[in-house]
């Protein structure tokens, strides 16, 4: 039996790199204000058509004190502030029911609302869904796809992101392990997570382990550089944390999660990315998705999609999804522009919940399967990660 011994720690403060400024504290703002605003979306999107049955507005914040001191002397204290307005407009006719959403969320104080329209918000939220009313049925089949950079970042945090998480490549379920420096992507692919872009979603200053975020490049011209690491994972490795250790709350363990996440912009014009389509599928808005995280197959829903005939939109679409494989599609891009369209949603993993954004400017993509709808029983696969699209 040990004897006891005593314990002195020297806790070092740890500074932050940088601020992030939060100009009205949504705890400052009283409800009435918060209130006005989810009357004005609900109002905007009732008026843009008598189509429009219900509407569901949605106005949360949270502002987090976080307080991190371990035995390795470090010490932390971080004021986490996340403010989020949504829109859910839906639209029936001839016994048809369609919905359309739209979201925005920014690790930022009620000060938001001086950039984004929540008015606007709402009209798109309401289109959307008149848009699917009059949409024709997606086809079937393997055919070229345009993802706009407007459509988010679905495709990048689970073709590839999940599978770059540490802890998932040292257990052996990532598609990615032992192919560091190798070629795992198209040369004009480049990902990066960032924990450090200014008031985006997925933003902090600290991760869950007192560790200063940090701009990580995952994949540069097609090559893995480098996997997502909290402080047990790289330990495991003798590297240094990439400050991806995340956790929902004290509750749960810290375990390497994304922040924001994107693929680099390009040199091409969107535009002339959409002209060289003769017949295919372009993406607007993407929805959820799921990925196995072992073999990188993967499957999304498509919110917003038109069929593009030679070169040119045709007519709406609905009820397309995609399924592939990420690290084949990932090598597959052969067009890329140079826009970039940031997204936000709650991803989960092992049972908890961490916001994140993620980005992409417009892809083009030879082939992919299009079709179909999400069905419980062919999704059983997908059980290490889900992104719930906000």
């Amino acid at each position: 039996k040990k004897a006891k011994q005593d314990l002195t720690l020297d806790l070092t403060t740890l500074q932050a790199d940088a601020e992030i400024n939060i100009k009205i504290l949504p705890n400052d703002v009283k409800a009435e204000d918060k209130v006005e605003l989810v009357q004005a979306a609900d109002k905007a999107a009732r008026g843009q058509s008598d189509k429009i049955k219900q509407v569901v507005v949605t106005y949360a914040d949270v502002v987090q004190q976080v307080t991190i001191a371990n035995t390795l002397g470090v010490h932390v204290n971080d004021r986490r502030v996340r403010t989020l307005f949504a829109t859910n407009a839906i639209a029936a006719e001839n016994g048809q029911i369609q919905t359309g959403f739209q979201s925005a969320a920014m690790a930022n104080g009620f000060e938001m609302f001086a950039e984004i329209s929540v008015e606007s918000l709402a009209k798109e939220a309401a289109q959307r869904a008149l848009t699917l009313l009059a949409a024709k049925p997606a086809p079937a089949g393997r055919f070229p796809v345009i993802l706009a950079g407007e459509a988010g970042g679905t495709m990048v945090h689970e073709a590839c992101g999940h599978g770059l998480e540490a802890d998932l490549v040292q257990k052996g379920l990532s598609v990615y392990k032992g192919k560091e420096n190798k070629q795992v992507a198209s040369k004009l692919i480049t990902v990066v997570d960032d924990g450090t872009i200014p008031y985006k979603y997925g933003t902090m200053l600290f991760d869950d382990e007192g560790t200063r975020t940090q701009k990580t490049v995952l994949i540069e011209n097609g090559v893995l550089k480098s996997y997502m690491y909290d402080y047990l994972t790289a330990a495991k490795e003798k590297k240094a944390s990439t400050g991806n250790g995340r956790r929902e709350s004290y509750a749960y363990k810290p375990i390497p999660r994304m922040r924001n996440t994107y693929i680099a912009p390009g040199k091409q014009d969107p535009q002339s990315i959409v002209g060289s389509i003769k017949n295919g599928l372009l993406v607007k808005k993407m929805g959820g998705g799921q990925v196995n995280t072992v073999n990188g197959d993967f499957v999304f829903d498509v919110s917003e999609g038109y069929w593009v005939k030679d070169g040119q939109i045709s007519h709406a679409v609905r009820g397309a999804t995609l399924t592939g494989n990420g690290p084949e599609v990932l090598q597959q891009v052969d067009m890329v522009g140079k826009d970039l369209g940031f997204t936000i949603g709650t991803c989960g993993k092992d049972g908890q919940r961490a916001p994140v954004s993620d980005a992409q400017p417009t892809l083009r993509i030879p082939k992919i399967t299009v079709g179909g709808t999400v069905h419980e029983a062919n999704c059983q696969c997908y059980k290490n990660t889900k992104l719930i699209r906000l």
